[in-house]
């Protein structure tokens, strides 16, 4: 498949959405030994996303536009990627044709977000990230042993 390369110039690093054409670097790995292969250039849409609940992590479903470097990736392969690793090395996209729409995309994402992040702390019993925990409980020594 053919594509403008050049399009993919606004930094949107940290701030991927669905509908998003991206470019992304990724690291190669053998996946017998585990060894670092080197790197290859990504050129994707963004088809769908989904946040984790327990471990917070975001988690991209991509098409496969265009690829080179080690072990490059088939044109229009379906796969997804941790956001982590699409944010790595950075990530451009191209300009939406109606980027006030991109904009109501990323809020949305971003409440998401914090609400998932708000659900995580009330499981942990944590409030902005900072562990309220048990509170120290002192037992009278009577209470502890049979005299």
């Amino acid at each position: 498949m053919r594509i403008d390369k050049s399009e993919f110039r606004l930094d949107c690093t940290g701030d991927v959405v669905k509908g998003d054409f991206i470019q992304f670097t990724e690291d190669v790995y053998c996946p017998k030994t585990g060894e670092r292969l080197g790197q290859r250039i990504n050129w994707v849409e963004v088809v769908g996303e989904s946040y984790g609940e327990k471990k917070q992590q975001h988690t991209f479903f991509i098409v496969v536009l265009h690829s080179e470097g080690v072990t490059p990736l088939a044109d229009e392969t379906k796969t997804n990627r941790k956001g982590r690793n699409i944010y790595k090395y950075g990530t451009r996209r191209t300009i939406w044709v109606d980027e006030d729409e991109r904009t109501i995309a990323l809020k949305e994402k971003h409440e998401r977000g914090k609400v998932s992040r708000e659900q995580r702390n009330l499981r942990r019993g944590t409030e902005n990230n900072i562990k309220i925990g048990r509170m120290p409980v002192t037992i009278p020594v009577s209470s502890r042993w049979k005299i």
